[in-house]
This record gives C-alpha cells, sequence and structure tokens, in this order.
C-alpha cells in the first residue's frame, strides 16, 4: 500500500507542472488525497471489512468530490488531476502510471452483475469529462478525448473522440512516449507523386526531372489519369508526319 502512495505522489510531481514539491501535493491536492484514502479502504475492503471500507470512501468523497470503490483494482502512479466529479466503479480495473482528468466517470451502463465497468489499461489518459461506459477495455497508451463517451474497447495506443467515441488515430506500434511525432502529411504527398512519376517514366520510357514545377507535374499526370493509367489506350499517341 505505501509504495503505491510513494508511486501516486511520484505520479504528480512527474506530470503536473504546477506542483512544486511533495508537501503541496500532500496537503493540497485532492486528486492525490482520494488516492491515499482509495488505498486505505481498498486494504480494509480486502480483509473484508466492507462497511468500514465504504465509510472511508464515502468520506474521501465529501472531502475531494472523487468516488472511487474500495473494491476497485487501481495500479501505481495514478494521477488525479483536478478530480471534482471523478466517479470510478466497483468492478473498474485501472493500470499503472494512468491519467485521469475532471469529470471523469468509469462506470457502468445499467444494472447488470458481475464485470460492469472498465479496464483501462497501462499508460491512458483520459480527459475531462470523458465517461467511459460498461466492461469495455481501453488499450495501453491511448487517449481519450474531453467530453468523449466510450462504449466500445479502444486498441492500444489509439486516439479516441466524440458521442459516441471513435478511434481516430491509431499509432501503429508500441511507442513508450505517447506524446510522439504524427506522420508529415506533406511528406507522405510527396511520396506519393513521387510513384506517380516513376509509374509515367515506365510508361513513356523517358526520364523526366523530378524538381519540376508542381504545376507541370500535375499536368503530366491528369493526361494520363491515376497512378499512370489511362484507360484502354496503353500506347502513347503517334507522332504526326
Amino acid at each position: 500500500m505505501f509504495e503505491n502512495i510513494k508511486a501516486d505522489l511520484q505520479a504528480a510531481l512527474d506530470k503536473d507542472p504546477a506542483a512544486r514539491n511533495k508537501l503541496e501535493v500532500i496537503l493540497t491536492y485532492s486528486g492525490f488525497k482520494a488516492m491515499c484514502r482509495y488505498r486505505i479502504a481498498n486494504w480494509f475492503y480486502k480483509r473484508k471489512c466492507f462497511l468500514l471500507a465504504r465509510i472511508i470512501s464515502q468520506r474521501a468523497k465529501r472531502i475531494t468530490g472523487i468516488e472511487i470503490h474500495p473494491a476497485a483494482k487501481i495500479g501505481k502512479g495514478v494521477f488525479i488531476d483536478h478530480g471534482s466529479g471523478v466517479v470510478i466503479g466497483e468492478t473498474t480495473e485501472i493500470g499503472d502510471n494512468v491519467t485521469i482528468y475532471q469529470g471523469v466517470t468509469l462506470g457502468g451502463t445499467g444494472k447488470s452483475t458481475g464485470k460492469r465497468h472498465p479496464t483501462i489499461e497501462d499508460d491512458v489518459m483520459i480527459s475531462a469529462g470523458a465517461k467511459v461506459l460498461g466492461p469495455v477495455r481501453i488499450g495501453k497508451g491511448s487517449k481519450i478525448g474531453a467530453g468523449s463517451v466510450v462504449l466500445k474497447d479502444v486498441p492500444p495506443y489509439s486516439t479516441v473522440v466524440g458521442v459516441p467515441g471513435r478511434v481516430v488515430k491509431m499509432y501503429g506500434k508500441k511507442y513508450n512516449d505517447l506524446d510522439q511525432k504524427l506522420p508529415d502529411p506533406v511528406k507522405d504527398e510527396f511520396a506519393r507523386l513521387n510513384k506517380r512519376i516513376s509509374l509515367l517514366e515506365d510508361k513513356l520510357g523517358i526520364k523526366t526531372c523530378r524538381y519540376s514545377i508542381v504545376n507541370d507535374i500535375t499536368e503530366v499526370v491528369d493526361e494520363f489519369g491515376d497512378n499512370g493509367q489511362d484507360g484502354e489506350d496503353n500506347n502513347p499517341p503517334a507522332k504526326e508526319e
């Protein structure tokens, strides 16, 4: 328990540039206070002191505005920033190094029993006001946009926005840093045009200038169609005598 509390304290220092020192976090950060009380309540809950655990969690709710059920399973290094209005349900599972902002709900969708709350894997960020509902799984390293409502599983290393939530970006591989540089659209467009020019060169049997003016390139490409195809006529026009 104490190792987890130390990790939570360090996470607040690492993730919040406004945090000046440990004493400030301990005395003034509602998210850290809520996590400390959750750790204590969870310790009692595991030892079947259910009423005492619930009393501790409800007192923490009154003090911090954050409600965490003592039965929830939460890893180390979890940071709740600002925190007001955060609700974490009974069967929620949260991995390590997760960041949660104010107004987030990790809840259920009705009166179902058993596993009815989300599973949040490591290194996930859930932005302000997001709602993750039902026994869905949020993959490692994903980001949930502010105000999103997530009702389906999210693949690892994805960005989700909207109501209902939809994946708008998948990083395609496991990054250690969640803020990796996104693909360069200019570079991608240049590579696409370069490929089309190569097809034209092969078709015409000539070598064009790769560094011509963009308008000239566009006119040549448009003349022969996309990807160097111009319909059924695959031969260049005959020279006039």
